[in-house]
């Protein structure tokens, strides 16, 4: 069985786009907390625009969960901050790319500010290693 189970109950509304409710992960387990990643390239430049950051943060996010082993189906839990509340649908078609399909629980806050007055995105994440079949939330425990 695996470690880790996404799902969306019955009692509440679906999710209003591409992500899960819940995630279900029995621990013990490897659990990697991604700090936020922001659209700055390798060489440290501020990408432009939002289309670019946003690309930029998601590449980060990846290669953080790369640098310990781990893909982007491994992420658990992805928390996004945007400057702008005009970007809602440009955010939603790059996410929807980037995890091709994986729907983690996402959070989506629009905030006043970020490190930088250019920076217009950040991204941070949580991932844990699974490796057992799927389990329902709440049983067998």
């Amino acid at each position: 069985m695996r470690r880790l189970k996404f799902y969306n109950p019955d009692q509440i509304a679906p999710p209003g786009s591409n992500y899960s409710h819940g995630a279900y992960i029995e621990i013990p387990g490897e659990r990697v907390i991604i700090a936020g990643q922001v659209g700055v390239a390798p060489d440290g430049r501020l990408e432009d625009g939002f289309e670019a950051q946003s690309r930029c943060a998601w590449q980060n996010l990846f290669a953080v969960l790369e640098a310990a082993g781990l893909g982007k189906r491994s992420l658990v839990r992805v928390v996004i901050y945007v400057t702008r509340n005009d970007v809602v649908e440009q955010y939603r078609t790059i996410r929807d790319e980037m995890m091709e399909g994986h729907k983690p629980p996402m959070t989506y806050l629009v905030v006043s500010g970020l490190a930088s007055p250019d920076m217009l995105v950040e991204i941070e994440g949580e991932a844990v290693r699974a490796g057992r079949e799927e389990r329902q939330p709440g049983s067998e425990r």
